[in-house]
């Protein structure tokens, strides 16, 4: 005690000293009349707390914002197609610097031409690139194999004889095409190779077919994109007053005709008071510079100076993903919450917040929101960031150390700095992290998916103990050691990962501060139990791991958790009394035994449900329409995962009104499930997979699905016509058809939906 007594006076003479500094600020503000700002003006006004309601964006392509594409569209699509005219195999290639809408470009044509080409695919190359992995992607199912030399000859016997489309977005390098020409059969049925790049060195030159340019915008097709991107326009003079017209002109010439940086540009009027005096001080602050790259990155950053003082970490953490990454929206949302890069709201949970900063950077062009129309689990939404603005992100977080990168082992020349926020984006991780100083707060690995196969021995924890935010993707045979040691530690997330062995020496309930408990899509080794993970109160998003058997315990106090997926309950759980309290659970899978009595007042309990995800082989009535759930009409997403029982009937008044997404899995339907699901007005994606009997062998769309984006239907058997009628599914953008072998299923569509041709699997 007596060594303490210096220690605690040192501590409490230093603690004055800060809060007299504090008393001075708060003082001197009053002085000088500095009016405190409040939370919903830093937040975007009083519209801040409408934003998280706002429909998802998609990064499909939407080309009623698209200007100046439509001819180097058409010419393009006649390249790919005029196979009478060229059926040897041709390889066309687009060049032109970077934010010219290369990417935007191939996207358009290769919607429009998919269709005519037996094997379609689209893959983003990058600076850094992994040649196994793209050509295991090349493949409908790729194989196991990972060795490069053996799947080079599969990839070509794949090829032969089918008429293939291939588009290799954004490749950097010459030697890719050397690399990959050999595995590309040269066929004469009018198979086609796309290339995009920056330079016309990389680009292979076809003899018959030369490199095809992609200019700089003129002068009216900048202006027209400029406006449609802050104003909605899609006339020039349409809501746009003289005054401003004449200002939006002079700003997109300064953008020389460069589409990247007109669409960031419009993302920053767009948010400003739409007058003469605001725009025209836009346009006299901006420093200008005669080259256009110059010109590019100085609206780039100005963008970012324009970002209000909350969103500009949240862009910033956005280095620490490699290039092209596609970032999941789940995990990133719940780093930001993690690091506490957001600010507080009181009125909604940090999850939301960090959502509407997610909307803004997107309102701003900053990000490109997506969604992958198949993917069901973990939210299913991915965003990603252009090269340019990747960059600069780069550039900024680099100036004021927020983020540190290591790509290779001889990357020590950051030895010197403190290290704060370390992303390692190499496959050398037991290298790399010997470089990692021991006050880093955040740890992202990342590996390509051909070192899936690398054994990392072990990664050992104990010295890292400031460590907030811990990432580990796409590792196969570690051990990770050291865990409990983490007392700081919110967030954890291995994913994709294969033959993790955990070694929690004592208890995982040591973290008593983590947040996110994440192991989606990982395969653990059998001997790992979870001990100690339900008593940690503060947890708020659980993902466990299939194949495990974790039992949620009776008497677990999780009254924070928001997301539980998924979790096995057997019959002892169905006891209302002995389930723990879940009042604040958004997102639940669930994998329940045949008996369910007594299921149904377990989830009345959870009041904020919107997403119900349930296994079960036998699927009883009561979890089919569980009206005991008091806010059952909010679902917003339903999974069902079993057969049906034979006494329940598909009736569409039963399911939630708001119902945004539906899958039926293995449902053993004994009627034609579409007359009915089409009444569901709110549905925008419909999955139906495994044995759904269909009286009749027909499945007919009649009417309705209003809002529907996405339609997957798969493996239906003794179904040999799927058939939608006219005015039906008029949003529809995304459909897939997949049948059993040896079945032949005919699919009639309307006129308005005949490019829709399904992907057959």
């Amino acid at each position: 005690m007596p060594k303490k007594v210096p220690c605690l006076h040192k501590l409490g003479k230093e603690l004055g000293e800060i809060r007299n500094v504090l008393d001075g600020i708060s003082k001197s503000r009053v002085d000088y009349g500095i009016k405190e700002l409040s939370q919903d003006t830093e937040m975007g006004r009083s519209q801040a707390d409408e934003l998280h309601m706002r429909a998802k964006a998609y990064l499909d392509v939407d080309e009623t914002k698209i200007v100046g594409l439509d001819d180097h569209k058409s010419n393009i699509l006649d390249l790919l197609l005029n196979s009478a005219e060229t059926p040897r195999r041709a390889v066309i290639t687009i060049v032109g610097s970077g934010g010219l809408g290369k990417t935007t470009l191939a996207r358009m044509v290769y919607k429009r031409a998919m269709e005519n080409f037996e094997h379609p695919i689209m893959l983003s190359v990058s600076k850094q690139y992994n040649l196994a992995d793209l050509v295991r992607r090349m493949f409908k199912e790729p194989p196991q194999e990972v060795n490069l030399e053996s799947i080079m000859p599969k990839l070509k016997s794949f090829l032969s004889g089918k008429k293939y489309l291939i588009i290799l977005d954004d490749v950097w390098e010459v030697r890719l095409w050397e690399q990959l020409k050999d595995a590309l059969p040269i066929n004469d049925n009018g198979s086609r190779v796309m290339i995009t790049s920056r330079s016309i060195d990389v680009a292979p030159v076809d003899p018959k077919i030369p490199p095809y340019m992609l200019s700089f915008l003129n002068e009216k097709d900048s202006l027209t994109l400029l406006l449609k991107t802050t104003l909605s326009c899609q006339e020039l003079d349409e809501k746009c007053p003289n005054d401003l017209l004449e200002l939006a002109n002079a700003l997109s010439k300064k953008c020389n005709g460069l589409p990247l940086a007109l669409n960031v540009l419009g993302g920053i009027l767009s948010k400003k008071d739409q007058t003469y005096h605001v725009w025209k001080n836009v346009l006299d602050t901006m420093n200008w510079y005669s080259e256009k790259g110059e010109d590019c990155m100085n609206i780039l950053a100005m963008s970012y100076e324009d970002m209000p003082y909350y969103l500009k970490p949240c862009f910033l953490h956005l280095a620490c993903f490699p290039e092209d990454y596609e970032i999941n929206v789940s995990s990133l949302i719940r780093m930001w919450v993690a690091e506490r890069i957001i600010p507080e709201n009181g009125k909604k949970t940090m999850e939301e917040t960090a959502e509407n900063c997610l909307q803004q950077l997107f309102e701003r062009n900053m990000v490109q929101l997506s969604s992958s129309p198949y993917e069901f689990g973990d939210d299913g939404r991915i965003c990603r960031v252009h090269d340019l603005l990747r960059d600069l992100a780069i550039h900024e977080a680099e100036k004021i150390n927020f983020v540190t990168i290591f790509r290779n082992p001889q990357d020590v020349n950051h030895s010197h700095r403190v290290t704060r926020r370390a992303s390692l984006q190499s496959d050398d991780i037991d290298e790399l992290i010997k470089h990692i100083g021991p006050k880093t707060r955040s740890l992202l690995c990342f590996l390509s998916e051909e070192h899936t196969k690398i054994k990392i021995n072990s990664l050992n924890f104990p010295e890292f103990r400031l460590l907030r935010v811990l990432e580990i993707m796409r590792v196969r045979d570690m051990e990770i050691r050291g865990l409990e040691q983490l007392i700081h530690l919110k967030y954890l997330g291995i994913q994709q990962c294969t033959d993790i062995k955990l070694h929690i020496e004592s208890s995982l309930g040591h973290l008593k501060n983590l947040e996110t408990f994440n192991l989606n899509k990982t395969i653990l080794t059998e001997d790992f139990e979870p001990i100690g993970l339900w008593t940690i109160s503060t947890l708020r998003h659980v993902r466990t791991p299939r194949r495990h058997d974790w039992v949620l315990p009776f008497n677990a106090n999780l009254r924070n958790l928001q997301t539980l997926g998924t979790i096995d309950i057997s019959e002892e759980s169905y006891k209302h009394d002995q389930f723990p309290c879940l009042i604040s659970l958004r997102e639940l899978s669930l994998e329940i035994e045949k008996t369910s009595d007594g299921i149904a007042p377990i989830l009345g309990t959870m009041s904020c449900l919107l997403s119900l995800d349930i296994y079960c082989d036998e699927m009883p009535k009561e979890l089919v329409y569980p009206t005991a759930l008091p806010n059952y009409q909010d679902l917003q997403c339903l999974h069902l995962r079993g057969s049906w029982d034979k006494s329940v009937s598909l009736e569409a008044r039963l399911f939630p009104r708001h119902l945004a997404i539906l899958s039926l899995y293995e449902s053993q339907l004994g009627q034609d499930p579409m007359p009915e699901l089409g009444k569901l007005q709110s549905l925008k994606t419909l999955k139906l997979d495994g044995t759904v009997l269909c009286n009749g062998r027909h499945m007919i769309c009649p009417t309705g699905f209003p809002l529907l984006e996405t339609l997957d239907v798969g493996f239906l058997e003794y179904v040999d016509l799927v058939r939608v009628e006219k005015g039906v599914m008029p949003k529809l953008k995304y459909l897939r058809m997949s049948q059993f072998y040896g079945w032949s299923l005919k699919v009639e569509l309307p006129p308005e939906l005949q490019h829709m041709i399904p992907d057959y699997d």
